[in-house]
């Protein structure tokens, strides 16, 4: 009896993930692949997201007046596709990041692990890391630094880590720009809706939950969500909701 018991478990389980997964992205398995859909979507918005500075469609960044780049200088001429929430972040839940696998080993023999190697052999990763409603075009030394810390508010008095660009990254944490805040809220609560493996937890949680309440969507966000919609095939219930709401779309 509980042999059977155990195996109807396992069975309900494995279903719950598949019907968690059927909400994510399950059409573009490559980052690559990705970035050249993206291209589409903001081909009449090339606008950076956190600096909110305009850019060619060779990716060339026409950085804001008054623009300083404390550290990857070189990052800062052109836009680089940022992950909202980071691939770190949610890579860490997969074995084949954390320990590798039998079938990452470059070509002198040597095992890797990490993200590469995730990318490599993980079919989850991948839908995962090629989620298109978590990728923004950021300039290359705004995605650098803010690798891969977690997002906060800080007190007014400081300052601006890249000159005009209102984005603060002090002691492995990042304050963005109110423009961006609700943005980045709705993108954590998508990640999380459609993919198990990634969890918020309590404390980012409430501070999200405040931005995005108090920064709703814009017209943008709502076109952009679409855009993706018919590209990716899932809908993003989270931003599209509240775009019907505030009557951008039927």
């Amino acid at each position: 009896m509980r042999i059977i018991q155990g195996i109807l478990l396992a069975l309900m389980l494995i279903f719950l993930n598949t019907s968690v997964l059927a909400g994510g992205n399950q059409t573009i398995d490559s980052f690559s692949e990705a970035k050249r859909q993206l291209k589409k979507v903001y081909a009449d918005h090339r606008t950076t997201f956190y600096c909110q500075a305009p850019y060619k469609k060779d990716g060339s960044v026409e950085a804001p007046q008054g623009f300083e780049s404390p550290k990857f200088a070189k990052r800062s001429k052109k836009i680089e596709w940022e992950h909202i929430v980071p691939a770190e972040n949610f890579g860490r839940a997969f074995p084949e990041w954390r320990e590798g696998h039998e079938a990452c080993v470059d070509s002198k023999g040597k095992p890797f692990k990490g993200r590469k190697c995730a990318e490599k052999v993980n079919k989850e990763f991948q839908f995962m890391v090629s989620d298109m409603y978590n990728l923004v075009p950021a300039i290359g030394s705004v995605n650098a630094m803010r690798s891969n810390f977690n997002f906060t508010e800080m007190h007014p008095s400081v300052e601006n880590t890249f000159g005009t660009c209102p984005v603060k990254i002090v002691n492995r944490t990042v304050e963005p720009g109110e423009y961006s805040k609700g943005s980045i809220a709705r993108t954590y609560f998508y990640i999380e809706s459609k993919y198990p493996t990634f969890k918020i937890s309590d404390k980012m949680r409430k501070l999200l939950s405040v931005w995005n309440k108090r920064y709703p969507v814009d017209k943008w966000e709502c076109e952009r969500a679409l855009r993706i919609e018919k590209i990716q095939k899932n809908r993003n219930d989270i931003v599209m909701d509240q775009c019907k709401i505030f009557g951008f779309v039927p």
